[in-house]
């Protein structure tokens, strides 16, 4: 403070409240990227919320090999977006590549982008027995038949990534009810077939009603060899809920249903131990944890 010393008192604070402004300023104009949850694994979904160093009118990203189309939250003024990490992802830290057009001033148009490291950690999920009947484990040829048609619908249904964001605010549970069976589990079937458990069962007895998670449509409403009867939401951008095993519909592919709306009733069809309700949740081509999801604060 030397160099200030034979200035007035009054001029002194004067340039300290400048600096300080200018300061201030410098600060807000970061980028600033929050996830959540705050701790990612392999297998969750994560919500990004992105705050620009100036105004943007459009912002996109991609990560771990995905592009993520990002929305504008005018309330609070920042951009957010639904992602996911595949059961697969190793632990490591991944770049999330941001990129922007400015909207106002003297600099509208200029193109900006950012790179922020997302850390992914491990998780271990626990093996269990299953009984199924024979047919499910050792299909009959004409039951292998059905179940390679059934592949080739799911195939081209489930690669369904529409532009427009039809989700609205948090997820609801499809049904009130205990949950049964958590996501990641491996399940080894008739002491022989082994697969990993991409969803969340829920302890209800048939005849439950069911109700879509969020607003979007229906892309899929139709039995299927292993799924039994099962309706495929789409909620936009990539977004899919799949319920399962279902004893009756309530929609048709081509219906548009928002929060809440029944779109059928709970079974044991296709296959599956006993009566219950599987929501699986998958963003372009990723399973991720429907627990995760169901809990997540979203505008």
């Amino acid at each position: 403070m030397n160099e200030f010393k034979h200035y007035p008192a009054a001029l002194i604070a004067c340039v300290l409240l400048a600096l300080a402004a200018n300061s201030s300023a410098t600060t807000a104009g970061h980028w600033s990227v929050v996830n959540q949850p705050a701790r990612l694994v392999n297998g969750s979904p994560v919500f990004f919320r992105v705050t620009t160093p100036k105004p943007v009118h459009t912002l996109s990203g991609s990560w771990l090999g995905h592009e993520i189309a990002f929305s504008f939250d005018a309330g609070r003024k920042s951009w957010f977006a639904l992602a996911g990490v595949s059961l697969e992802t190793k632990p490591g830290a991944y770049p999330l590549q941001l990129h922007a057009e400015t909207l106002a001033g003297q600099s509208a148009g200029q193109a900006i982008s950012f790179e922020k490291k997302i850390r992914v950690q491990r998780q271990r999920y626990p093996r269990v027995p299953l009984k199924v009947p024979d047919r499910y484990t050792a299909p009959s040829p004409e039951d292998q038949r059905q179940i390679e048609l059934d592949k080739e619908e799911k195939t081209e249904i489930l690669k369904t990534v529409s532009t427009g964001r039809e989700w609205k605010g948090s997820f609801a549970p499809p049904v009130n009810a205990e949950i049964s069976g958590v996501f990641g589990v491996e399940r080894v079937f008739n002491g022989s077939v082994q697969s990993t458990h991409q969803g969340l069962d829920f302890r209800v007895p048939s005849g439950t009603q069911v109700a879509a998670v969020n607003r979007g449509r229906v892309i899929l409403a139709r039995p299927m060899f292993f799924e039994g009867n099962w309706v495929v939401i789409d909620h936009g951008q990539g977004l899919l809920t799949l319920y399962l095993h279902l004893s009756e519909f309530s929609v048709k592919e081509g219906d548009e249903v928002s929060k809440g709306q029944p779109i059928g009733l709970s079974g044991g069809t296709g296959r599956a131990t006993g009566p219950h309700l599987h929501l699986a949740v998958r963003w372009q081509g990723v399973y991720v944890n429907p627990q995760v999801l169901l809990k997540l604060k979203l505008p």
